[in-house]
C-alpha cells in the first residue's frame, strides 16, 4: 500500500498544504502598508498582527492538537485545520478595523496550529532516519513556495484590486486542497519506517517534555532555531515596509523581488539544509547542528549590506545569500528532534519545538522591531525601521553560538 510512489505523493500533498499555510500566514506582510493606510494603524499594531497575535494562538493550540495527533488520525486533523485557516484568511478581507483583522489572525493561527506537528509525524513514519532530513527539507520548502506565491500574487493583486480582494483570492482555494487531502491520503501505521508495529499508547505530556528537557542537545538546538526564526520572520515581515519607506518601491515590485528571494533562495536553503545534513551526518551526527551554524554566520555581512545600503538593487541582491543560508536550519532541527524521542512522541515533540521557536522568533521578532521603530521614529524618521531591523545581526551571532553548543552535546 505505502509504495515509494505513494509515499512521494503523500509528501507532495502535505507540502502543498504547508505551501497554503505560508501563503495565508504571510499574505498580511505584503499588504501591510495598504492596510496601515486604510485602517490608520501603527507599526506596533502591524507587528502585533503579523507576529505576536498569530504566534500566541498558533503555539497555544499547537500543543493540545499535537497531543491529539499522537493518539488519533493525523490526516483528518490536518484537513480540518486547513479548512479553518483558509476560511479565516478569506474573512480577513472583510475586516473594517484593527480588532476585526486581529480576530481573523487569531483564527488563522488556531487553524495552522494543526498543520506541521501532525505532518512531521506522518513524514517520519513514511521515511527512515537516514532519509528523514531530506524528506523534512522537501516539506519545509513549502515555506518558501508559500512566501513566493503570497508575495508575488498578493503584491500584484493588491496593486490592481486592493488588499481585501487579495485575502479572498488567497483564502478560498485552500478548501479544495483540504478535500483532496481528506479523500486521497491514507493515515500510515505508526512506526512504519522503523520496521516495527507500535501498539502502546502515546506517553503522557510530562514524559515527552521531560525527555526533551533532559536532552542538552535539544535545549541548545531549540534556542538556535528560535533565533534563526527570529531573523527570518523579522526580515520577512518588515522588508516590504522597509523597501517601501527607505527605497520607495511599490508593492508589486517589492512582491516580485521578495517572492524570488524567499521563494527560490529560501527554498534551496531549506532543501540543502536537510539534504546535506543527511549526507554529512551519516558518519558524524554533529553536522546536523554545525551546518546551520555555518549558514547563519555566513549571512552576517550580507544582512548588514541589505539593511545599510542606500541603493535598492544592492540591498536586494545582497539578501540572496542570507535567505538561503539561514534557511538551512529547519530540516536538520526537526530531524534531530524526532531522533531524540519515540515514535508516538513525534507530533508533540514537533509542537514543543515550534512552541519555543515561534514564541521567540515569530512572536517577539516582528513585534520588537515594530515597537523599536515607533520608539525611534520621532528622532530618526523612516530610518528608525532600518535600525530596528539591525537587531537581527545580534540574533545571527547568538544562533550560531547555540548551534555549536548543541553539536558538542551530540555523538560523533
Amino acid at each position: 500500500m505505502f509504495t515509494p510512489k505513494y509515499r512521494a505523493y503523500t509528501l507532495f500533498v502535505l507540502t502543498a498544504v504547508y505551501v497554503f499555510s505560508f501563503i495565508d500566514r504571510q499574505i498580511l506582510v505584503i499588504l501591510q502598508e495598504s492596510i496601515k493606510e486604510e485602517l490608520s494603524l501603527s507599526d506596533t499594531q502591524l507587528g502585533l498582527m503579523s507576529g505576536f497575535s498569530f504566534a500566541l494562538f498558533y503555539v497555544s493550540f499547537g500543543l493540545p492538537i499535537a497531543r491529539l495527533a499522537d493518539k488519533g488520525n493525523r490526516r483528518n486533523i490536518i484537513a480540518l485545520s486547513l479548512l479553518i485557516w483558509s476560511a479565516m484568511t478569506a474573512l480577513s478581507g472583510r475586516a473594517s478595523n484593527f480588532v476585526h483583522l486581529l480576530l481573523a489572525r487569531f483564527g488563522v493561527g488556531i487553524g495552522e496550529a494543526g498543520c506541521s506537528p501532525p505532518a512531521h509525524s506522518i513524514i517520519s513514519d513514511l521515511y527512515p532516519r537516514e532519509k528523514r532530513g531530506t524528506a523534512m527539507a522537501i516539506y519545509s520548502m513549502g515555506i518558501s513556495i508559500g512566501i513566493l506565491v503570497g508575495f508575488l500574487g498578493g503584491g500584484w493583486i493588491n496593486e490592481y484590486f486592493g488588499w481585501r480582494t487579495a485575502f479572498l483570492a488567497i483564502g478560498l482555494p485552500g478548501i479544495l486542497l483540504a478535500l483532496l487531502l481528506r479523500f486521497t491520503v491514507k493515515e500510515p501505521p505508526r512506526g512504519l519506517s522503523d520496521n516495527k508495529e507500535i501498539k502502546e499508547d502515546s506517553p503522557d505530556i510530562g514524559t515527552v517534555v521531560k525527555m526533551l528537557w533532559n536532552s542538552t542537545a535539544f535545549r541548545y538546538l531549540a534556542l538556535g532555531a528560535s533565533l534563526s526564526t527570529y531573523t527570518l520572520y523579522t526580515l520577512n515581515s518588515w522588508l516590504p515596509p522597509f523597501l517601501n519607506r527607505i527605497h520607495h518601491m511599490g508593492s508589486g515590485e517589492i512582491g516580485t523581488w521578495l517572492s524570488l528571494l524567499f521563494g527560490i533562495g529560501g527554498g534551496l536553503g531549506y532543501f540543502f539544509g536537510g539534504y546535506l545534513s543527511d549526507r554529512l551526518g551519516r558518519n558524524n551526527e554533529k553536522w546536523y547542528m554545525i551546518l546551520p551554524a555555518i549558514g547563519i554566520l555566513s549571512a552576517i555581512p550580507f544582512t548588514a549590506l541589505t539593511l545599510f545600503s542606500n541603493q535598492s538593487w544592492l540591498a536586494l541582491v545582497s539578501f540572496a545569500l542570507p535567505v538561503f543560508s539561514i534557511s538551512m536550519y529547519l530540516a536538520p532541527c526537526i530531524a534531530m528532534t524526532h531522533s531524540i524521542v519515540g515514535v508516538r512522541m513525534r507530533a508533540f515533540a514537533s509542537a514543543v519545538l515550534f512552541f519555543i521557536i515561534n514564541i521567540i522568533g515569530l512572536g517577539c521578532g516582528p513585534l520588537i522591531t515594530g515597537v523599536l521603530s515607533d520608539l525611534w521614529h520621532p528622532s530618526m524618521g523612516d530610518e528608525s525601521l532600518r535600525w530596528a531591523l539591525s537587531t537581527c545581526l545580534i540574533a545571527h551571532l547568538l544562533a550560531a553560538f547555540f548551534y555549536l553548543k548543541a553539536s558538542r552535546a551530540l555523538k560523533n
